[in-house]
């Protein structure tokens, strides 16, 4: 269609409706509020902590806390209670610095996640009974959290494997996803290279599509457990 016929179709529809044909947007009607951005940013951290902690527990969640000096002893237990066997753990900086790969290692059969083994990766995570990662954000009014994918760190870790540990800090915790946004959007701003995929999960996977009745570990891992880190 050419921008004559363009404007002549547009034209006749405009009158058609009984409308004088606008090539100027209307602004912004002004918003009644802003809970998307403010809603829960009068809590303290703390708080913020404690309300997520509700949270997920509502979802299914079994949260345990740590500090940085018994995290490692702290993951083991974790890892006791929900069967050991084979575990599969991102390549991550953040858990080598706090010595969970090395304290895993050294009691189970654990896959390290790399980018070079390609499909080797998600064939370790399917037989994987625990997926462990680091979250980048816990949030405080779902219970959720928040995964920044790249080449080191697998999705198929956290999904995957039958139980999925995630290590949080509890100053990564944030009122909402709108926080999460304005990371993202202050990034692309510098010119900082973007996740892959940003994962945002709340609880283990259920559904409750057939009649109302929940069904657990549907189209994921059957448990999820948070391991808090205590650094406020």
């Amino acid at each position: 269609m050419n921008q004559q016929n363009r404007e002549d179709f547009l034209n006749k529809l405009a009158q058609k409706m009984g409308k004088t044909r606008s090539t100027v947007p209307e602004p912004l009607t002004d918003l009644v509020n802003h809970y998307p951005a403010e809603r829960l940013t009068h809590l303290s951290p703390a708080e913020l902590c404690e309300q997520f902690v509700n949270s997920a527990k509502t979802v299914g969640v079994d949260v345990l806390e740590a500090t940085e000096q018994n995290v490692a002893e702290k993951l083991l237990e974790l890892c006791e209670k929900y069967g050991g066997g084979d575990i599969i753990i991102n390549q991550d900086s953040r858990l080598d610095a706090l010595g969970l790969t090395q304290a895993v290692q050294n009691q189970y059969t654990c896959y390290i996640w790399s980018p070079q083994a390609g499909y080797a990766n998600i064939q370790a995570a399917e037989k994987a009974n625990i997926g462990i990662v680091h979250a980048e954000y816990g949030l405080t009014e779902s219970g959720g959290f928040v995964l920044f994918s790249q080449k080191e760190y697998g999705r198929s870790v956290s999904l995957l494997p039958e139980k999925s540990i995630v290590i949080l800090r509890k100053s990564q915790v944030v009122p909402r996803v709108a926080q999460v946004a304005k990371v993202l959007h202050d990034k692309a701003q510098q010119g900082e290279r973007m996740p892959s995929c940003i994962n945002i999960i709340s609880g283990p996977s259920s559904t409750a599509d057939i009649e109302l009745i929940k069904v657990v570990g549907v189209h994921g891992p059957v448990a999820q457990i948070y391991l808090l880190i205590d650094d406020l």
